[in-house]
Order: structure tokens, then C-alpha cells, then sequence
């Protein structure tokens, strides 16, 4: 077997290799690019299950980065348990070729569990008294403290949220992506694993923010090529292979697209009154949508509604295609986490999880960054409020009132979903917003293209140090 190293640079597409990324480019140029004609939806929970198993959403499952456990009558979001995939995964296909294979998956989800040698994945600690503390989860559980007594503690804030992919006084834009680096360094110094799944999510964050054409993007590309640069530089020094893959490309959007609100006009959408606050109730609704990015999986608990929803969806300004059962046989997401219905956004065309009608009756997580509680991916909390006056004041305060031992709620999150500039999750238009693989199995050439099922066998070969089969 050959030792490789999997560099998941999350929203990377070829689109934005140019003047910005001359590290990039030079591997490129002796390591021919593939585009990865995307997964379905192309978010990272999908597309990482697709990578590791070579199977589609009706193989391995996961149809979102969250869906609606019908027995619970609960949506659930970014849960972590590597089981919740089904199918073989590739580093237990490896280890039946050679007993002697050892893997570490830094940062993929679906990290808790996984058959691997060392994990790292981000998780908070929750106290009985309510707080909430920032932490990892490793395997082995030694791994974590060895690895932040040398490198200091995870850089959890800049994780996700508005502290994400912006300098500030306490981490440099990039210091996720420069903290997952030198970790992957560490475990390789450490332990040489035969695979080393590294994931970078640096781009991610402000082509999101703010789209890919702003103008900051060159300096986020600037910096995110520096690093891998020297990523690939370090590794191959020590005879490690290299691939360079990303999960999706981000695409221009400037339309929000509230289904929730729709089906609550309607009646279909149940909401009840906690606390003088309005809470989704998803088990007594017979329609709502669980939004994620620009693909939303709509539950019909009625079935004789299905064809009037459906037709209520096409009607939907800024719906693009509405999927019903034959639609999801085809694309190969028919299971049965899936919705009765799956609603796809036009391409400058996003879906949000809203469903009041009064920004004064919004849930309280609603203004916080709480990606486990919402029914639905919130792109927002990528932003401060802009009508708070001095926000980094409040900020600040609700951390003394943490720090003090008080119960403190950081509602600093805005509701004007108007503010995102990027997303995902459909099919690009234009191949050159496909993500891309960099490296690996010979016996590509530039300008071809692979299904994202094909990634599987595409690491397979490469660790096996075999060609692409045909």
C-alpha cells in the first residue's frame, strides 16, 4: 500500500484556481484535475458518505446533512455516530487488503465511532448545570490531550459561526484550517496512518458570507493555497502521497425561499407557543420542510396531500424542480429518511428553515448558533446582527455573565436571510463550479469527469497504488 494523505479543501472547485492559488496550481499541473459531478444533495454529510462507501443516498442513507426521524417525530441535524452510514466504508475494505492498514479521519463528520485508528471531530461538553464548553472528541480519548498540550486547544469559536473565517483578536481567519493542518502533521510524526483523512474548511466560511465573487475571496484563496501548499510540501518530504478533493462547489445566491411559511399559510404547518415563542411541532404537522442549503426534503404526513403540495411547490418562486417518488428512484436517493417530496432551488435560489411570521415570535435559538436545535441548516449564523448596537459589547457581557455562573442566552444572530451570498446543494449549471479531485489513481486527464460514487474506488486504487479501474 501506498501512504496517502486526503485533503478535503471544502469548496474548492476549478472556478477559483487562477492567480490566487499558484501552490494549487502547480500540483495541478503534474497531478491531473478531475471534476466530481456532484452528489446529491452536494452537502458534507452527503458527499462524505458518498466518498467513503462509493454508494448513493439510497446505499448508505444519509439523504442530508439532517432529516426527520419520523419515529421520534424529531428533526435531526449534524449528528455524529459514523454508524449512521450504512454501507462498507472504504477504510474497512483497505484493512480486508492488508491487515496492516491503519487510518486517522480528522474532521470528516461522521467521525464518533468510525472503524479508524485516531479520530478527532469537534464536540462540546454540556454540564448538567447547562453550560456549554468547547471541545473535541478523539480516539483514542488520550489523543486529544496529547495533541492540545502541544498545539493548544481547538480553535472551537472560529469553528462555525460569526467568529468563522474572520481575523479577529483572538484567532487569525484561517486558525481552524492551520489548527487541522498541524494536527495532521502531528498524527502523521506521531503515528505514519496509511490514510490520513485531513478535512480544511476554510473557503467554506465567507463563500458563504459573502459569495463567491466578492472580493475578499482572493485573499481567503491566498491564504487556504499557502497552507495546503505547505501541507503537500511536508507530506510528500516524508513520501506520503497526496489528493486534494472538496465535497461541492458554492454557487451566487441572493433569494431566501421561507416553504414553512407557505405550508403554515396554508395550514398544513403546526406551530405551538412555548414561553410566548413559537416552536415548530413537527409530529403534529401534516407538511413542512426540512431545509438544507438549496435542497429541502418536504414531509408529507398526509399522503392524500402529496399532489397538492407538490403543486404548491412548483408554483414556489424560487423553486426550481420538485422530486416525488419516481424522481428519487432515478437520482438514487429513494430511502426512507428521505422526504415524500424533495423541493430544489433555483440556482441563485436558497432554502431557510423560517416558519414565523413575526421576527418577535422566533424561537430564542433562532438568534444563537445552535445547529442541533433548528430544524433546518441556518447559513445566518455566519453573521453578527447588524441592527445591535455595539454587538461585540453584548458580546462580551454575555461571556462575563458565562464566566460568572449565569444562566446567558448569545442572541446576537440576525433573521434577514438576505444577508447570504452563497450556497450549495444543487447541481451547478456550469462544470466549472463542480468539485474537484487533484491527484491519485493515474489514468485521468484533465477535463474529464467522475460520478461522486466513483471517489470511493478512485482512493481505493490510489492507497492500493493501482491505476483507475476502467
Amino acid at each position: 500500500m501506498k501512504r496517502t494523505a486526503v485533503l478535503n479543501v471544502v469548496g474548492l472547485s476549478e472556478s477559483l484556481l487562477g492567480e490566487s492559488t499558484p501552490q494549487l496550481n502547480a500540483f495541478r499541473a503534474r497531478s491531473a484535475l478531475t471534476r466530481i459531478e456532484p452528489a446529491f444533495p452536494a452537502v458534507t454529510c452527503t458527499a462524505q458518505s458518498t466518498y467513503l462507501t462509493g454508494l448513493p443516498p439510497a446505499g448508505h442513507g444519509v439523504v442530508a446533512n439532517g432529516w426527520f426521524n419520523r419515529e421520534l417525530s424529531e428533526v435531526q441535524f449534524w449528528k455524529q455516530s459514523n454508524r449512521i452510514v450504512q454501507g462498507k466504508k472504504l477504510w474497512e475494505a483497505l484493512r480486508e487488503q492488508d491487515a496492516r492498514f491503519t487510518c486517522a479521519q480528522l474532521f470528516w463528520w461522521y467521525n464518533m465511532y468510525a472503524a479508524v485508528d485516531w479520530a478527532m471531530t469537534p464536540r462540546p461538553m454540556y454540564p448538567a448545570d447547562g453550560r456549554k464548553i468547547f471541545g473535541i472528541y478523539t480516539w483514542p480519548f488520550a489523543l486529544g490531550v496529547e495533541v492540545q498540550r502541544e498545539l493548544g486547544a481547538f480553535p472551537f469559536p472560529a469553528f462555525w459561526g460569526p467568529a468563522a473565517g474572520v481575523d479577529s483578536t483572538r484567532f487569525p481567519a484561517d486558525a481552524v484550517s492551520q489548527w487541522i493542518a498541524a494536527a495532521a502533521k502531528w498524527v502523521e510524526e506521531k503515528h505514519a496512518p496509511t490514510l490520513n483523512l485531513i478535512y480544511l474548511p476554510h473557503l467554506d466560511y465567507n463563500l458563504q458570507r459573502l459569495g463567491p465573487q466578492h472580493p475578499g475571496i482572493p485573499q481567503d484563496l491566498r491564504r487556504l493555497d499557502a497552507l495546503v501548499g505547505d501541507l503537500i510540501t511536508w507530506l510528500e518530504r516524508r513520501s506520503v502521497q497526496v489528493v486534494v478533493l472538496s465535497e461541492y462547489g458554492i454557487s451566487a445566491v441572493e433569494t431566501p425561499v421561507h416553504l414553512n411559511r407557505r405550508f403554515r399559510e396554508l395550514g398544513w404547518l403546526v406551530v405551538k407557543e412555548e414561553l410566548g415563542r413559537e416552536l415548530l411541532d413537527c409530529g403534529a404537522s401534516r407538511v413542512f420542510a426540512v431545509a438544507d442549503h438549496q435542497v429541502a426534503h418536504v414531509y408529507v404526513q398526509d399522503a392524500a396531500l402529496i399532489p397538492t403540495v407538490r403543486t404548491v411547490l412548483e408554483r414556489q418562486p424560487g423553486v426550481g424542480e420538485v422530486w416525488g417518488e419516481a424522481e428519487k428512484r432515478q437520482h438514487q436517493i429513494h430511502h426512507p429518511r428521505a422526504g415524500e417530496l424533495i423541493a430544489i432551488a433555483k440556482p441563485s435560489a436558497w432554502f431557510t428553515y423560517y416558519y414565523w411570521h413575526d421576527d418577535r415570535r422566533a424561537p430564542d435559538f433562532a438568534r444563537t448558533v445552535d445547529i442541533h436545535r433548528k430544524p433546518g441548516y441556518d447559513p445566518v449564523e455566519l453573521f453578527l446582527n447588524p441592527q445591535i448596537a455595539c454587538v461585540k459589547a453584548r458580546i462580551a457581557w454575555r461571556l462575563l455573565q458565562k464566566r460568572l455562573g449565569f444562566r446567558m442566552l448569545m442572541d446576537v444572530i440576525p433573521l434577514d436571510a438576505t444577508l447570504v451570498k452563497g450556497s450549495h446543494g444543487a447541481r451547478p449549471a456550469n462544470p466549472r463550479e463542480w468539485p474537484i479531485c487533484i491527484g491519485g489513481a493515474h489514468g485521468a486527464e484533465t477535463g474529464t469527469s467522475m460520478p461522486a460514487t466513483g471517489v470511493y474506488d478512485w482512493l481505493y486504487q490510489t492507497v492500493l497504488g493501482r491505476g483507475r479501474r476502467t
